[in-house]
Order: structure tokens, then C-alpha cells, then sequence
């Protein structure tokens, strides 16, 4: 059975609470909970995982080799600043799907340069808590034509 693995990124254990005008209403539980209904209707594994902590989140994505089909990122404001995080997704060479609540280009122009765009298998941004369910059902499309 294909595994899929979601990793939020810093602040995004506050959804539902912080910045509800950018981010939505919708907390972490209810993304996750949304997401394991979706993995577990296509019979697929479903993992998550978040961390306010770059270490910690390079450390789970080292772990998974042989272990994980797929993940889904949300690396947050890690998405600008994190060459650690991409040279480690490039290291264990798991597809994935870069995904984010809000649309970076509509924002700061900080937020314009993501460090995972060019090597992501896809980008979902821009649709809210939608942004993960769409990133799950591109990830489930991906297992059903290429996972074992």
C-alpha cells in the first residue's frame, strides 16, 4: 500500500487562529483529518507531520527513504529561505508537491522566490485549506499510476 507523508512547516500548528484574512479558518486537525479521509478512501497510507523547526523537519525527510511514495510540503516561510530543506528533498528523491494556503506571488515580494518550486513535481497554492486537498488528489493520482 503507497504512503503519503504531509509536512507543514512553521507556524501552520496555529491555522485557525493567526492571519484568518490570508490563511482561512480551517485549523491543522481538520487539514489532517480531511487528508487521511481522502488517503484512506483510495487505500493509501497517510502520514503528517509539522515542526517550527528547520533540523527537525530535515531530519524527518532524512528518515524516509524507502518508507514514504509521496509527500506533500508546505515548507512555509521556509519556502524563501531553506536550502537545507530543498537539498535534502533532492537527496532522498521522493516526489512531491509543493503546496501553499495562500498564493506567495499575491504577497510580499519576499515570498516570490521559493527554493522548491524547480524541483517539485507539482505547485497547489493559492485555494486555502482546498490547496491540500487538491495537492492529496494529484498525490493519490501519482500512486495509482506509478507507486507499487
Amino acid at each position: 500500500m503507497a504512503k503519503i507523508l504531509v509536512v507543514h512547516g512553521p507556524n501552520l500548528n496555529l491555522l485557525g487562529q493567526r492571519e484568518t484574512d490570508i490563511y482561512g479558518t480551517a485549523t491543522l486537525d481538520s487539514i489532517n483529518q480531511t487528508l487521511e479521509k481522502i488517503a484512506l478512501e483510495n487505500k493509501l497510507q497517510y502520514e503528517h507531520f509539522q515542526s517550527n523547526h528547520e533540523g527537525q523537519i530535515i531530519d524527518k525527510l532524512q528518515s524516509l527513504q524507502g518508507a514514504v511514495d509521496f509527500i506533500i510540503i508546505n515548507p512555509a516561510a521556509y519556502t524563501h529561505t531553506s536550502v537545507g530543506i530543498r537539498d535534502t528533498l533532492l537527496a532522498v528523491n521522493i516526489p512531491f508537491i509543493e503546496t501553499h494556503l495562500s498564493n506567495p506571488q499575491k504577497r510580499e515580494h519576499f515570498r516570490h522566490t521559493s527554493y522548491f518550486s524547480d524541483i517539485a513535481y507539482g505547485i497547489i497554492s493559492g485555494f486555502g485549506a482546498k490547496s491540500y486537498e487538491l495537492a492529496m488528489q494529484a498525490a493519490v493520482e501519482y500512486c495509482q499510476h506509478n507507486c507499487v
